[in-house]
């Protein structure tokens, strides 16, 4: 998937995939109902995992396959977290865990004050 990083905010990366930008436009149209809205949204972030996580470590483990003992790359280090911003990020998890059944998941939620607009934390866990 090619991915575009934002001129200005550098920590910002526009992934650019032809099935994802159908997706996200099935997902904005006003005619698109919940059910198919809530299943665009698992879509969309299964296709999201692969991009997110193509740089994570990985080291050789040995594994025993049915004809022979071979060494094999395995994820490095502890288990991914899933880290859902609420509300809008808790539909994002179940299309993350259909690739990382076994990631930890974690829950933030941030509220904006309206004047100043800085982000106020108001949960973690």
């Amino acid at each position: 998937m090619p991915i575009k990083q934002h001129a200005v905010f550098t920590n910002f990366h526009e992934v650019q995939h032809p099935l994802l930008q159908h997706k996200l436009s099935l997902l904005r149209d006003r005619n698109t109902d919940k059910k198919e809205f809530n299943e665009l949204i698992g879509e969309i972030s299964t296709l999201l995992v692969y991009e997110v996580t193509k740089d994570l470590p990985l080291i050789n483990k040995v594994i025993d396959t049915p004809l022979e003992s071979c060494e094999m790359p395995v994820l490095a280090g502890k288990k991914p977290v899933i880290l859902a911003v609420l509300r809008a990020g808790i539909g994002m998890v179940d299309g993350f865990l259909n690739l990382m059944p076994s990631a930890r998941v974690a829950h933030i939620g941030l509220y904006r004050d309206e004047t100043t607009l800085e982000p106020h934390l108001y949960y973690f866990k």
